[in-house]
């Protein structure tokens, strides 16, 4: 059963992700400013995912996008908010401890 979770909030590739972080991915945190004030991936920005249907336009035209939070599970919202508003090109980074490791990889 857990393995569906799994599934649906965890990062499809690390490979993809690591490439994406390394070619310059739009990297966006959506957990709450406090959350991420305390710590996230260099160069990323605060979206809250709260925020992101009316922030879409900083979506735009962006080559690849990492969405990521604590868990995995906001950042799946992320992805399933954007894709719903035509961006193809989302990856969800699952932990921004994950992403921070694929950006220093």
């Amino acid at each position: 059963m857990f393995g569906i979770f799994k599934n649906m909030f965890a990062p499809t590739d690390n490979s993809n992700l690591k490439e994406a972080v390394k070619n310059g991915a739009f990297l966006v945190d959506v957990r709450t400013p406090a959350k991420f004030s305390a710590g996230s991936v260099k160069g990323a920005v605060n979206i809250p995912l709260d925020k992101l249907p009316s922030q879409l336009s900083k979506f735009k035209n962006k080559k690849s996008i990492v969405v990521f939070c604590r868990s995995g599970s906001r950042s799946g919202q992320a992805k399933s908010i954007l894709e719903q508003n035509g961006f193809q090109n989302v990856i969800n980074g699952g932990t921004w401890q994950n992403v921070n490791q694929a950006a220093n990889e």
